[in-house]
């Protein structure tokens, strides 16, 4: 509020700017990590007309990692403050009437790679002591696409800016050297109408291929849903498994905001696993259900093991696994992620969230989320893989899945766990031994928690046993058919 009456900034800043999208402040944007509560990382000043000095409130904002106050009418020295802001890595005060040297500091930093400087339009502003030489420009080129028009900024790391241009077909992230090209499209509002024949319907086709795609809308309503959008993209633009759902393309125009999902066209896994009225033809085989496990797992794996930082899904459950037209399970809706912020963290200190029924107790308790949070809510999705029932009933009672299955193997019954509609149809150890990991992931302390790499190597073992019986059963029949084809062919004894 200092910086805003200094400089007599005209936007609508009022209450907390780190609070849900009602107070969301211009140009100011907030982490989602430690410090607790948030702090602000970002301030875009960029061309909104304020003179004078370089204010010394803002070295005020001790976790500002983004500071552009390009293209007004600054004048004075570039400050020495500028050095005591530690996370500071981009600096633009280009197009300004700043005079003097840059701080040597800055420079340094600019060369060691931790900052991106631009000074250049400041005609009196030296970049060397002694002053000897004319203006130069430092751009860093990696972040050149900062000044891009309507950028997606989502502060999901300490260390790291993902950037979105709008209005572009295809979007490069370069770090160390190294590009990824990604193929997503930005919609405007009137393909998403077209796509959903004016929202009569959720599925359409977006691109020339005819590919069929689902379209899910932010409500305009939804208090949490603006960070939880960008959250969203921002994470499908970077992680690409065969197990997690693909981002074909979003819509950010204006208020409406959504998302263009590739279609699912089994639906979620809950449909599968909690309708009653299904007949015996359409019921998940024992087989079946644990190969969607299996591949729910090795999703979670990747997010956990082969994203670096970490990501942490926080919102596992069976209607955000989601199955193709082959029942290829895939892990959905990234809203409530999280990334680590630095890689040797071992937990993350956030406001909790998720489902009831599936958040892990010891996160609940201490707000220490870690991925064993994510192991937690695998496990109770796993349990109800194997049964088939809700993870709280919805009887007076309101009794949990784990509590009801560890009655039951406390009189040994491992057929009545197992959902009666599959009558018998599986092999006794495949499903002891997937049991087995479903409740080590559901300990009350993460510590006696397995990996998701783990779970993974354990839910193989058990698809193996399951499919080895149902070889030999084939092998069975077979040969049974063989010998009944032959016995027909043969003469009687007579």
């Amino acid at each position: 509020m200092n910086i805003k009456t200094k400089y007599g900034v005209k936007n609508n800043w009022q209450g907390d700017p780190c609070a849900p999208i009602k107070y969301l402040w211009q140009g100011v944007n907030c982490s989602d990590f430690e410090p607790n509560p948030p702090r602000i990382i970002s301030l875009n000043l960029s061309s909104s007309g304020i003179s004078g000095d370089i204010s010394p409130f803002i070295s005020d904002l001790s976790s500002v990692q983004y500071l552009d106050l390009s293209n007004n009418s600054l004048t004075g020295p570039v400050p020495d403050f500028l050095l005591q802001l530690p996370f500071l890595t981009m600096l633009n005060l280009s197009g300004n009437d700043l005079k003097g040297s840059v701080p040597v500091g800055l420079i340094e930093k600019q060369k060691s790679g931790l900052l991106s400087l631009s000074v250049d339009g400041n005609p009196d502003l030296c970049l060397s002591t002694s002053c000897t030489k004319k203006k130069k420009t430092i751009v860093v080129p990696v972040l050149a696409s900062f000044l891009a028009v309507s950028v997606l900024i989502a502060a999901a790391s300490l260390s790291i800016l993902w950037i979105l241009k709008a209005r572009i077909q295809g979007i490069t992230w370069n770090k160390n050297n190294k590009s990824l090209e990604l193929k997503n499209r930005r919609f405007s509002y009137s393909d998403v109408v077209r796509i959903t024949n004016n929202f009569e319907r959720i599925v359409g086709q977006a691109l020339d291929d005819h590919t069929q795609v689902a379209v899910k809308m932010l409500s305009l309503s939804s208090i949490q849903g603006h960070k939880q959008f960008q959250t969203e993209v921002e994470l499908l633009l970077r992680v690409h498994h065969k197990n997690l759902t693909s981002l074909v393309g979003y819509c950010d125009d204006g208020t409406n905001m959504g998302l263009i999902y590739e279609f699912m066209s089994n639906g979620n896994l809950e449909s599968h696993l909690l309708d009653e009225g299904s007949s015996t033809a359409d019921i998940l085989s024992w087989g079946g259900r644990l190969r969607i496990a299996t591949e729910t797992a090795q999703g979670l794996e990747y997010l956990h093991s082969g994203c670096k930082p970490p990501i942490v899904h926080r919102d596992v459950k069976p209607t955000n696994i989601l199955l193709n037209e082959k029942f290829q399970a895939k892990m959905a809706d990234f809203g409530l992620s999280r990334i680590f912020p630095v890689e040797s963290e071992t937990h993350v200190s956030t406001i909790i969230a998720g489902t009831p029924g599936y958040l892990d107790p010891e996160y609940y308790k201490s707000n220490r989320l870690t991925e064993k949070s994510d192991v937690y809510s695998f496990g109770v999705v796993l349990l109800q893989i194997i049964t088939s029932k809700p993870a709280i009933e919805k009887s007076e009672a309101r009794t949990h899945i784990i509590e009801w299955v560890s009655f039951m193997l406390e009189k040994g019954d491992i057929k009545n766990v197992v959902d009666p509609r599959l009558q018998g149809d599986f092999d006794t150890n495949s499903v002891w031994r997937a049991v087995e990991v479903a409740m080590a992931c559901v300990s009350q302390t993460s510590a006696k928690r397995p990996t998701m790499n783990q779970v993974v190597i354990d839910l193989n073992e058990s698809l193996a046993i399951e499919i080895a019986r149902t070889n030999v059963g084939r092998e069975t029949e077979s040969r049974s058919i063989s010998l009944n084809l032959h016995s027909v062919l043969l003469p009687d004894a007579r």
